[in-house]
């Protein structure tokens, strides 16, 4: 070997030669400092290399430089610490190699300080920073020489013959199952959450002296919204891929992702594609039997946002597909990310109007109408963001008297299954009593207030009337049991949010144990809030079925303390319950 390259290798840390150089004396294999290099057959080892902690299968220290470039040795995969902390080890998940046309076209490894080769982009992190590297050219992790991601940029991606476009990969990546854009952006907008109900509790007290709803109400909403973002764990992204499908292989032309003009016509698309979902979704009763677990809270606030149907995702992407014909991906995901967002603080009554932007933004006032039973309020503001199309469309109406929130035929309960399902079975029994195969279509695709020799619609008139006196649905319950409720409610936030954080590193039995405890644990305390009789025998066997999975390790909490106090926990409570049945 030649003096300069013995010089690098006594250096503290290993740089990647020169193009120069490489191209003159070929290749240099990295070796362990005084140890020499290995031939072919063996083990490549460096002082890096161990830094890094990366080892094979066999226990063979592989070289960091290899694991970059994406090239394992042949007894296992490459791990290293930066794909665990990422929560990717092995082959679960290969991360990508990103590279713009030009460095795709170089040999990587060319001096970068610390032996960063130049050109070459760290893998990038699906779906979230791929999406902002294609809207905003950002800087990737560890980018070598100030490269930044363009519209034209190429992904090496393991598996693939050829460099695809950031497009292609955001597809195949939100492919796979537990992998979801809007699953991801709810994991990460929980912090968001937190602080505005808290935010809303403490503007409440100082305005009214009191909260803006009830623990069993609160703790129904949530469990709602968790029950609707588990299928994001298991199947694919539906809005996303769609879309991206329809874009790859029909799109008329592409409007430059760069242009002021393409962002504010995606923000009227986007919204306008709210309205008519969300109109139809109240006059066609197949979708209102999914979209009426939103209205079906009769409290209004920030906990009612939060309040979501496990089926309408699965309608509401087909209203999207033809913007695209002409707008980017990435784009179209911003802004439905930002309309379903921004939907979230009006649901409060602790703010009353906001003057003039009342004229064009949906506000807390206009919502408030939305939401209520009031005759007045049947079947208005549909509007997402804007409420231009309410006012363009005649569905706009203003807040007049006191709303009354809630269905007008309460459900009067707080078990997630039993809201989420009893629409679909009353549509089922209607189906079969209505007489005539014009008519039992007619009970799927009218309105929810049709019946034979109605309009499509119903009929006003039957719109139960509003005296001002109704008493939402509050059972007795002892306080002691809401303490429980929602302490062990916190516990399962705390599943919930561990098993997105790692989803892409289970196995599938253990993703579907998960979920089948979490809507366990959801179901139990809905039954103990409406303080039913067998709602006991329920949770005792919720505890001993975390005990179980617990001990097997199929359960794992972010904060491992917390886990074992919660199991002490649940054997003091199966204890009480089982002393409780043994008394009556």
């Amino acid at each position: 070997r030649s003096k300069k390259f013995q010089a690098l290798l006594k250096a503290p840390r290993f740089q990647a030669p020169t193009a120069p150089w490489v191209r003159k004396h070929g290749r240099p294999r990295c070796a362990a400092p005084g140890a020499g290099a290995h031939g072919r057959s063996g083990a490549v080892r460096c002082a890096r290399a161990e830094r890094c902690g990366v080892a094979g299968r066999s226990g063979a220290v592989r070289c960091a430089r290899a694991e970059r470039s994406g090239v394992a040795g042949r007894s296992g995969a490459v791990r290293c610490a930066r794909a665990e902390r990422s929560g990717v080890a092995g082959r679960s998940l290969p991360r990508p190699a990103v590279r713009t046309p030009a460095a795709a076209a170089a040999r990587p490894g060319h001096g970068q300080p610390g032996g960063r080769p130049a050109g070459h982009l760290a893998r990038a992190a699906a779906p979230r920073s791929l999406l902002r590297a294609v809207a905003g050219r950002e800087r990737l992790p560890h980018g070598g020489g100030g490269a930044r991601l363009r519209g034209q940029a190429f992904l090496n991606i393991p598996g693939l013959s050829s460099p695809c476009r950031p497009v292609q990969y955001l597809a195949q990546t939100l492919a796979k199952p537990g992998i979801s854009f809007t699953g991801h952006t709810s994991v990460k907008s929980i912090p968001f959450f937190i602080t505005f109900i808290g935010l809303e509790f403490a503007v409440s007290w100082v305005q009214k002296r009191k909260l803006p709803g009830r623990i069993n109400d609160g703790i129904s909403s949530l469990s709602l919204g968790i029950l609707s973002r588990l299928p994001d764990v298991l199947f694919r992204s539906v809005d996303l891929i769609s879309y991206i499908y329809i874009w790859d292989k029909y799109r008329l032309f592409e409007l430059p992702w760069d242009s002021p003009w393409t962002w504010y016509l995606t923000l009227l698309g986007v919204d306008f594609a709210y309205y008519c979902f969300h109109r139809i979704s109240h006059e066609v009763n197949i979708l209102w039997a999914a979209h009426q677990v939103h209205h079906s809270s009769e409290d209004y606030n920030l906990f009612t946002a939060l309040r979501q149907s496990i089926l309408q995702k699965y309608t509401s992407w087909i209203f999207n597909l033809p913007m695209a014909l002409f707008i980017p991906p990435s784009v179209f995901a911003v802004h439905l990310q930002f309309n379903l967002l921004y939907q979230f603080w009006i649901h409060t009554e602790v703010i009353t109007s906001l003057g003039p932007l009342e004229w064009i933004l949906n506000t807390p006032s206009h919502h408030r109408v939305h939401h209520g039973r009031n005759p007045y309020c049947i079947d208005k503001n549909y509007g997402g963001t804007l409420i231009i199309w309410d006012r363009i469309f005649g569905t706009f109406e203003a807040e007049d008297a006191k709303v009354v929130y809630g269905l007008t035929h309460p459900v009067n309960s707080f078990n997630p299954i039993m809201l989420q399902l009893r629409p679909l079975a009353h549509i089922w029994n209607t189906f079969w009593a209505t007489p005539g195969f014009c008519s039992k279509l007619s009970v799927i695709f009218k309105g929810p207030g049709w019946g034979p020799g109605k309009p499509r619609l119903g009929l006003p008139e039957e719109i139960p009337v509003i005296t001002g006196k109704e008493v939402p649905f509050n059972p007795s319950v002892p306080a002691y049991l809401n303490c429980y409720a929602v302490v062990h409610f916190a516990v399962i936030v705390d599943f919930y949010t561990e098993l997105l954080a790692t989803v892409t590193v289970l196995s599938q039995g253990t993703i579907l144990l998960r979920i089948g405890f979490i809507i366990l644990s959801l179901t139990s305390f809905g039954l103990l809030l409406e303080n039913r009789s067998k709602a006991g025998i329920l949770e005792i066997t919720r505890c001993l079925v975390f005990i179980g999975v617990y001990k097997l390790g199929y359960l794992r909490s972010q904060f491992s303390s917390l886990g074992y106090a919660y199991e002490n926990i649940l054997w003091c409570q199966t204890a009480d319950f089982i002393a409780q049945l043994i008394t009556v």
